[in-house]
């Protein structure tokens, strides 16, 4: 039996074709390679076959037995669709899993990137060993993976864990569709957009915030300088960052009072801001959520750090893998 699969990252700017090895403590990625994502979606499967030929060869011709595909969505896992993403809008209702299956005769398993995320913190991160794990991704977006009692939860139409688009606020940063939300509040697009509003404020007053010296470098803003700003001690930026806990901390107790978990582990900038931002969560946390549910759930940063996009796909390969396996 091969001990190799395959993970192949469809995204709206480039797509990476990766190889990896189980290990007795987890994977490890031998190989990967990326290009730029084309504009036809059926030329973009030809290039990742073409790649993923290579790379087989690279490594010694040796055979895979899964290939687990990670893209953003709206898309279904079931069929193997992907169903015209925001960042992917030509593929409409593409078939990614039938080429691939076809060609090289393994199990392929398609999920979004929340989902794919889920899985590799779940396998081999900071929710090893749970039965009942939230995965955040705080990053670009806000989405959640659900893994409950021991299995990935994807709904009835894989859009299950879509917390971004939940409302926090009457009125705030937009984000999902909608102003005041999760991922208004909650994601670097939202942090950007609420920061330009205050340090738009700041600048009238005369008291230009350090991530945003003049009306120039408004639309610059991105939630890494604020965040860079906040470790300085910018007071504009710490308050930002206040908010944001804040917010963080209520969409949390929400979790936690539904969904009982063992563990919330939160990616990207939680990761990288966890110094500021942990306390205000916590604090949040504890004033939201019934204490009998939060006595027994840890909330924790993601473990496989910026490698999780690599590990993301390979941890659907082992799930597609897993999934065919208990059919038999």
């Amino acid at each position: 039996m091969s001990d190799f699969i395959a993970g192949l990252d469809i995204g709206g700017t480039k797509c990476a074709v990766l190889i990896g090895k189980r290990t007795e403590n987890g994977v490890e990625v031998v190989v990967k390679e990326q290009f730029p994502t084309p504009n036809s979606p059926y030329q973009a499967i030809k290039q990742m076959m073409e790649l993923l030929d290579r790379l087989l060869k690279k490594v010694g011709r040796i055979s895979i037995s899964a290939i687990g595909i990670s893209c953003g969505g709206p898309l279904d896992s079931r069929r193997g669709l992907i169903l015209s993403p925001p960042n992917l809008p030509s593929w409409e209702r593409i078939d990614i899993i039938s080429p691939f299956r076809e060609k090289y005769g393994v199990p392929v398993g398609l999920q979004n990137d929340a989902n794919a995320c889920a899985l590799a913190e779940w396998k081999w991160g900071a929710g090893r060993g749970t039965e009942n794990m939230i995965f955040l991704t705080f990053g670009t977006g806000m989405g959640a993976g659900l893994i409950l009692n021991g299995q990935l939860y994807t709904g009835t139409n894989d859009m299950a864990g879509e917390v971004g688009h939940v409302r926090l606020e009457d009125d705030g940063p937009w984000g999902y569709g909608k102003h005041g939300s999760f991922e208004g509040y909650c994601s670097g697009g939202g942090i950007a957009r609420l920061a330009m509003s205050m340090a738009e404020q700041k600048l009238k007053e005369g008291k230009p915030p350090l991530f945003c010296p003049s009306v120039e470098h408004l639309p610059a803003i991105t939630a890494e300088k604020v965040g860079m700003a906040a470790q300085k001690g910018d007071e504009l930026a710490l308050e930002i960052y206040q908010i944001v806990g804040q917010q963080l901390g209520k969409g949390v107790a929400m979790l936690i009072d539904i969904l009982n978990p063992e563990k919330i582990v939160i990616g990207s900038i939680y990761r990288r801001q966890q110094a500021i931002l942990e306390p205000i969560v916590l604090e949040t946390v504890k004033k939201e959520s019934l204490p009998i549910s939060l006595s027994i759930c840890e909330i924790v940063p993601a473990e496989l750090g910026e490698s999780v996009g690599d590990f993301a796909s390979l941890s659907v390969a082992l799930h597609a893998k897993e999934t065919e396996k208990s059919k038999i």
